[in-house]
């Protein structure tokens, strides 16, 4: 460990607060409760087609299996059949349109998960088919959105085009990605007296969770409590398809006055819920000789699925990411979502700001090749805030154009990049079949949520009479780190060692109201509340202590486990806990909760304008990856990244979240293909026919480095940025090395074995 770094505290290095029990598997995740007496188990009956109405389900077989004790149906539901995270109109069950192939049509629950499975395998749909649309292409033609078309614009595009020296028009898509958690969709309702039911489950929104439960049941919010210790792994996954899962459960408890286990295998799993949305571009730039990018018109067209759930923030950040770290002066961009009949596709990673980032790397390579320079050349040529170029985006904001330009230089520096751009050149000349290539990526990725009132976060925090720390807030911990770095930040405030903070499991029955652990922004918004209570606190506690030494409140110090007297000697101090108990005797409240909001963000939908984000986080990376002409087949050999993480909270914590975020990233780049057949069923529904990266796929040499002296504005917490999405942008960086081995400027994503073989092939 650096020895500069501090050992406790907000900064410090520290270990995820769940590690060891991760790796012994003590850590109890929501399956392994145990259960109480009476418990039922819950398993969905899934539509086999994309589209069409349900005329009957045959239910008398699987009611006479052993075991079951109830099938239930929309006629079932007390409340509303409508399970929509943002809208409405999204059912839990079929009533009667079925809209995608997965969706369920009802729930059979049973004393054992097996029988459950195997009654609901029995239940047999009627339904008569629809047409279904199962292309963006379809979508679009139909004009049928689940998102309709908005536009940014700046400049006159139209006039720029035209007077461009040069122009070019491209078409290319990326696909989707399946979130792949270890722990898959899971809750357990519980019923109470008074109509109250508690659930346990594994959700990044709790108060989602709590709102759609209390809707499906017809009752207050205050009757449900949703509870999440940990998550194992969530990536956007479990924020709105985990509020679905859970009113499920809360139905069968409900419906029963039993408890409700509805845990979904791996392949339900893939099939019922959502993923990150595939995308299809087409656009139009203008430019000159030197690679200068002068006017841009683009179409973003994500795949929605079969509602809306989360496709308004995905295409808004898509939208404002599109040009990322470039300076287009005229631009005209345009974002949608179709509606098809696949699955309803949803938060993942990066919340579309990968997707929209894609766009102007296609841009920049077909560029580059069009003028005979390196796509790095013609990307610096474009930096936002460099050689001229303006500082501010097409919406409006600005950036720091000297950060976007320093990360690349140091990237470029550390990678060796010019070295090693003469070292393959002469390995590519001399070998018959393999070819290497070079790949760089950079980000300015836009920090809070594009929903504005979702920026904002409670917490509680307990001061016990000796001196023990109870904390609470709205966020939800999904392996990501959070916890812990909360924990410092409390543990900083109070001058403690961090083992005096006891980290306990989110709840709406603690902190009401709360936003999603989403959009990389858990640490800035739940760090600043939690920082907020126990600045509450300590001043009351500063108070006491100033009172009985006779000074000002302002010279109270609170360090090492102690409370001091800054200016009245070193004799007069108390132990932290022991004014703990002081202030109790003097009938001192030891308890608050904190707020926090995100100060200074905007956006006028209607002008697309504004300033969306608190801040922006910088990164760079260089990647060379080897291709086998012959098969197509690749590898990442090495990969160095420098990141802007700000102040870190957790260096330990932040180097891990850049690590997996960039190799979850090169998954979807790279190997991660969803495929659909032409009935619109989902095949690829489990590791036999999907693949998401192992740990050979991991660049053998990966360096990851923070930025060194990275400023911060001082409103964040501690000065620190936000780490979980932005470095997987940086994978990008792999897919550009595999485009320059093979020697082409476009490529559709994912570049699997098989289509880098066809682009070989194509290529000639």
């Amino acid at each position: 460990m650096d020895g500069s770094l501090p050992r406790r505290g907000a900064g410090a290095a520290l270990r995820h607060d769940s590690a060891l029990k991760h790796t012994t598997g003590e850590a109890r995740f929501a399956d392994d409760a145990s259960e109480a007496p009476g418990t039922l188990h819950a398993a969905l009956v899934l539509s086999t087609i994309p589209h069409g109405t349900v005329t009957a389900l045959h239910l008398d077989e699987a009611r006479a299996m052993e075991g079951v004790v109830a099938i239930l149906g929309p006629r079932d539901i007390p409340g509303k059949n409508d399970i929509a995270a943002a809208g409405s109109g999204e059912p839990l069950f079929a009533d009667p349109l079925v809209e995608f192939a997965g969706q369920p049509l009802a729930m059979v629950l049973a004393t054992t998960r097996d029988q459950a499975l195997r009654a609901a395998a029995a239940v047999r749909a009627e339904i008569a088919p629809l047409d279904p649309v199962l292309s963006i292409e379809a979508g679009l033609e139909r004009q049928q959105y689940v998102v309709a078309p908005q536009t940014m614009r700046r400049g006159d595009v139209a006039a720029a085009l035209a007077a461009a020296p040069r122009r070019m028009e491209a078409e290319f898509r990326a696909g989707g990605q399946e979130h792949f958690y270890l722990e898959g969709q899971i809750a357990v309702a519980t019923p109470g007296e008074d109509g109250d039911i508690a659930v346990v489950s594994s959700t990044q929104h709790p108060s989602e969770g709590q709102h759609v439960v209390a809707r499906v049941l017809g009752c207050d919010y205050n009757r449900v409590t949703v509870t999440c210790r940990r998550m194992g792994g969530g990536f956007g996954g479990k924020e709105s398809n985990a509020s679905w899962v859970a009113a499920a459960a809360a139905l069968g408890a409900r419906a029963t006055g039993r408890p409700v286990k509805l845990r979904l295998a791996r392949r339900a799993d893939m099939i019922a819920t959502g993923k990150r949305h595939p995308f299809l571009y087409r656009w139009t730039a203008g430019f000159d000789g030197s690679g200068r990018i002068t006017a841009l018109r683009a179409l973003l067209a994500a795949d929605g699925g079969w509602s809306l759930d989360m496709s308004g923030g995905v295409v808004f950040r898509a939208i404002t990411h599109a040009v990322n770290c470039c300076d287009v002066p005229d631009v005209e961009i345009t974002g949608c979502a179709v509606k098809t009949n696949t699955v309803s596709h949803t938060a993942f990673r990066g919340f579309g700001g990968p997707q929209g980032a894609l766009l102007m790397e296609d841009v920049v390579h077909r560029v580059a090749a069009a003028c005979g320079l390196p796509p790095d050349v013609v990307r610096a040529r474009n930096f936002l805030g460099s050689g001229g170029n303006s500082d501010e985006l097409p919406y409006g904001q600005k950036v720091e154009g000297d950060l976007i330009a320093r990360v690349w230089a140091e990237a470029k520096r550390d990678s060796e990049w010019d070295r090693r751009r003469g070292e393959i050149a002469a390995f590519n000349a001399r070998h018959p079949t393999l070819r290497r290539g070079l790949g760089s990526m950079v980000l300015s990725f836009g920090i809070s949520f594009g929903i504005m009132h979702l920026n904002q976060a409670g917490a509680l925090v307990h001061v016990y009479t000796d001196g023990s720390i109870r904390l609470n807030h709205g966020g939800t911990e999904m392996g990501q780190g959070l916890f812990i770095k909360i924990a410092q930040v409390v543990s900083d405030v109070f001058g403690t060692d961090l083992e005096r903070v006891a980290i306990t499991a989110t709840s709406t029955a603690e902190v009401p109201n709360t936003a999603p652990t989403a959009a990389s922004t858990g640490s800035d918004l739940n760090g600043w509340a939690a920082h907020n209570a126990a600045m509450t606190i300590r001043d009351r506690m500063a108070d006491v202590a100033a009172t009985r030494w006779g000074i000002a409140p302002a010279d109270v110090v609170f360090a090492d486990n102690r409370v001091w007297a800054e200016r009245a000697g070193s004799n007069r101090f108390l132990e932290f806990g022991e004014l703990a108990k002081l202030c109790f005797l003097e009938r001192v409240s030891l308890s608050s909760t904190g707020y926090y909001r995100t100060p200074d963000i905007h956006w006028d939908p209607k002008a697309m304008r504004g300033n969306p984000f608190f801040y922006f986080s910088y990164g760079a990376a260089v990647s060379e990856v080897v291709v086998d002409t012959l098969t197509g087949e690749h590898r990442c050999l090495r990969t160095d990244i420098v990141q802007d993480c700000g102040r870190s909270l957790n260096p330990a914590v932040d180097r891990g979240q850049i690590e997996g975020a960039f190799v979850q990233g090169m998954g979807w780049l790279t190997c991660e293909e969803l495929w659909w057949d032409q009935g619109g069923r989902l095949r690829t529904v489990g590791p036999s026919t999907y693949k998401i990266p192992g740990s050979r796929d991991v660049p053998p040499a990966f360096s990851v480095r923070l930025l060194e002296g990275a400023p911060a504005r001082s409103e964040t917490i501690f000065r620190s940025k936000a780490v979980g999405e932005p470095p997987l942008l940086l994978a990008i960086s792999v897919a550009n090395a595999i485009k320059d081995a093979i020697g082409v400027e476009g490529l559709d994503l994912p570049a699997t074995p098989e289509r880098v073989l066809m682009a070989i092939r194509a290529k000639g």
